[in-house]
């Protein structure tokens, strides 16, 4: 017990050590004054999205950007989501609407929408965005000149994550815990081993040129989580890549309550670990199992230090995703609970191929 006592509190301080580098290195994405004109195509992969839909399509008429192009792909959606955005793209003639291809058996839903939109594009750049997103004046600028300076062929933006319901402050801050508890975001870009991939599908920006060439999406075409596997890709190529926190740029609401946040989060969170069950497991014991039974030690001495370093961590990662640091705090222990019930809900899910989205069965390699 107390070798494993030691471990738990190691990973700690490592954990601790990776968001202290987060929180020095600040990766934001800089808002520049600077404006650009080359053409951006912004592509919206939507299925089923007619509560959201046209928030999106709005946010982006009031983006202080000229030169762009807004496709919606319709991929089979059983609801009014074509109609609604059909009728918006009348007054509106940047944008237009298409309805998409049969899924062929050997693609993932969301990853067929993607190369179909990357087909239609005729921009310099391809921003993908999702249909339960809002963008913020200055998003595009800010893209570009981030684009130009570091001569990038992807960026992608973890989106600030708006938060209504409990069961959604119970469950979506865990992801930005994760991510910035585990790894040093700006080793993206710094370093070129595809093991330090990190990558949000929510926004992914990327040159044209490079894109069709490479044809991304079709490289991972049966991937649950493309975004962090087309990253990969693109580091694997040589080719310069980035991921930064959103800097209150773009915003989504992920899930509007907790029975959407646990069936979307397990869909995905095995195969954030490789699907690697074992990992997960471990990653479990340190980070859920090994405080708990700190605790149930009753040894003061002990329960320092932990307290400390997770306090810590949640104020700064808090700061960084723009959520509220008191609210992460007082549910830190919930979100943990939470934390595990997911994990086993993957686990579940990859074990006996159950898992579904939007109508879907998803059947991955």
């Amino acid at each position: 017990m107390t070798v494993f006592i030691y471990a738990v509190l190691v990973f700690l301080v490592i954990r601790f050590s990776v968001t202290v580098f987060n929180f020095l290195s600040n990766p934001m994405l800089p808002r520049v004054i600077k404006h650009y004109q080359e053409k951006v195509s912004i592509l919206i992969p939507a299925r089923n999205e007619e509560d959201d839909i046209l928030a999106l399509l709005r946010s982006i008429q009031k983006q202080d950007y000229q030169n762009y192009e807004v496709i919606v792909l319709d991929d089979d959606s059983e609801d009014s989501t074509y109609t609604l955005v059909a009728n918006f793209c009348k007054d509106n003639l940047a944008f237009r609407i298409v309805k998409g291809k049969p899924l062929p058996k050997d693609w993932l839903g969301k990853n067929y929408a993607c190369k179909q939109l990357a087909d239609l594009a005729t921009g310099k750049y391809l921003l993908f965005v999702d249909a339960d997103e809002t963008i913020e004046r200055g998003l595009i600028n800010a893209l570009i000149n981030r684009m130009e300076i570091g001569r990038l062929s992807l960026l992608s933006i973890f989106t600030q994550q708006r938060t209504i319901s409990l069961g959604e402050k119970l469950t979506v801050p865990l992801m930005h815990f994760i991510l910035l508890n585990l790894l040093p975001l700006r080793l993206v870009k710094l370093s070129k081993n595809p093991a330090f991939a990190a990558a949000s599908g929510q926004c992914m920006f990327f040159d044209a040129e490079n894109y069709h060439l490479n044809q991304w999406h079709e490289r991972v075409k049966l991937k649950v989580v493309e975004d962090v596997e087309i990253m990969k890709q693109v580091k694997f190529e040589k080719f310069n890549a980035e991921a930064l926190l959103a800097n209150g740029l773009i915003h989504c609401r992920m899930y509007k309550n907790l029975d959407q946040s646990l069936r979307g989060f397990s869909k995905n969170l095995l195969a954030g670990f490789g699907n690697n069950i074992l990992i997960l497991l471990i990653y479990q014991l340190l980070v859920t199992v090994g405080p708990l039974i700190l605790i149930f030690n009753f040894n003061i001495s002990l329960l320092v230090l932990p307290i400390t370093l997770i306090v810590l961590s949640r104020i700064m990662i808090s700061y960084l995703s723009g959520q509220s640091v008191g609210m992460n705090l007082l549910l830190h222990p919930l979100q943990m609970v939470f934390f595990f019930i997911i994990s086993l809900l993957s686990i579940k899910k990859h074990l006996f191929k159950t898992s579904t989205w939007k109508g879907r069965t998803i059947n991955t390699i």
